[in-house]
């Protein structure tokens, strides 16, 4: 099993392009399932959880290729399976999203139901409701969701009691071949739903209020086929980025917005950070300053987001002062905390608060992985510890972050992959 040895010490410096967000791209990739013709997608992450969802589409009978330059051209009109096997379902949640695509465009779906996680409870119970609401008869059999709507699904004013992101794809992506209209109040906006949003615009899909908490949906016959490029990964753009503050560095990221992630600048300028933007690129320069410690509270968008926290965490922990992160969206994801404090961080918890003091300097050690966030923590722990850490069960990592070895060398890190 791969694991990363880091030996910390020095600042991050230099540049590197941030790839294509995650986020969006495996909606994205669902959401192919619902046009006539094929798509072609541009600025594709390479990541473990993205060739799951390719593998997923090739099963429903999806036809995928790759060009020269990257692209990845996907042509639904050869789908001849309507079900997501648990196999594959296990290994990642977001295949509940070919859910809607496949309910809306052929009027049945049959999608194992998502396993556990290890931050926490997930429910699709929103999904489900927001589907029968449109029309679709739904039963759950044998670890399955069977849906079906033979005669297609219908317009529906449908509110969100919670807001879900995952919930609010997969209902906007069923609505858009829905007969008649829908409004789907309580709608998550995070930017990933707006890139998906904007694809469905371009496939030929007629939606009101993108980037709103609510969306209307007027459906239409059939999408077709079009070109698209996949927004920039603002959480790996948030990662380097503190990763640079923590190791009072100076780095420049390119192909990203600084539009994407206006709370974790807002806090990274609190830590002391000099941000400088462009259009598509971002600067931090901390001028060989130590972080200030900074409080901070995650909520949906355009609040301060949960894929950040754990990052924000190993920055507070070699920060100046007492920092606290308290987490409101996930109930298992402060799991980070027993790792950072073996390598000499001074980090307790109050419920959903972790309160973290700043040391001059974290030690190095053994640590694992236990999610995908927690694990660039740990990174980042490695980065400005003593010594040489070892971060195991790094798959996790690899899920979301593409080439993390190579980029963080290009900044200067010593790290390196081992087996």
């Amino acid at each position: 099993m791969d694991k990363l040895l880091i030996a910390g010490g020095g600042p991050l410096n230099g540049e590197i392009r941030i790839s294509g967000s995650k986020n969006a791209a495996l909606p994205i990739l669902a959401a192919t399932l619902l046009a006539d013709g094929p798509v072609l997608l541009r600025n594709m992450p390479h990541l473990k959880d993205i060739t799951t969802m390719i593998t997923l589409l090739r099963t429903l009978g999806v036809g995928v290729t790759v060009d020269e330059r990257m692209g990845v051209e996907i042509d639904p009109r050869s789908v001849n399976s309507h079900t997501a096997p648990y196999e594959l379902v296990k290994t990642m949640r977001a295949s509940i999203l070919v859910l809607g695509p496949l309910l809306a465009r052929f009027g049945e779906a049959n999608v194992s139901f998502p396993g556990g996680c290890a931050i926490g409870s997930r429910p699709v119970d929103i999904h489900l409701r927001g589907l029968e609401a449109m029309g679709a008869q739904i039963e759950i059999d044998g670890g399955y969701i069977r849906a079906r709507a033979p005669q297609g699904l219908t317009g529906a004013h449908f509110l969100m009691d919670v807001v879900t992101v995952g919930g609010t794809e997969n209902l906007l992506m069923a609505a858009v071949l829905a007969k008649g209209t829908t409004v789907l109040e309580n709608a998550a906006r995070e930017p990933e739903i707006v890139d998906l949003a904007n694809l469905l615009v371009a496939m030929g899909a007629r939606i009101e209020g993108i980037g709103t908490a609510t969306l209307t949906i007027h459906g239409v016959d059939k999408l077709h086929g079009c070109e698209y490029r996949i927004m920039p990964d603002r959480i790996e753009t948030g990662t380097y980025l503190v990763a640079a503050a923590a190791t009072r560095g100076c780095v420049k990221l390119k192909s990203t917005s600084a539009n994407i992630l206006e709370a974790v600048l807002l806090k990274l300028e609190e830590a002391g950070a000099k941000i400088t933007t462009g259009e598509d690129w971002i600067t931090l320069d901390m001028e060989g300053r130590r972080p200030r410690a900074v409080s901070l509270k995650t909520a949906p968008y355009p609040a301060f987001p949960t894929d950040m926290q754990s990052q924000f965490m190993a920055m507070n922990a070699v920060a100046e002062g007492t920092g606290t992160v308290t987490e409101t969206i996930f109930e298992n994801r402060l799991v980070q905390v027993a790792e950072l404090n073996r390598m000499g961080a001074n980090i307790s918890l109050e419920g959903n608060t972790a309160i973290v003091k700043g040391v001059d300097r974290l030690k190095a050690a053994p640590v694992m992985a236990s999610d995908l966030r927690a694990s660039a923590s740990l990174v980042i722990a490695g980065l400005v510890a003593d010594g040489e850490t070892l971060v195991d069960r790094i798959y996790h990592i690899d899920r979301g972050y593409e080439c993390i070895e190579e980029k963080f060398h290009s900044l200067g890190a010593n790290i390196r992959r081992i087996n």
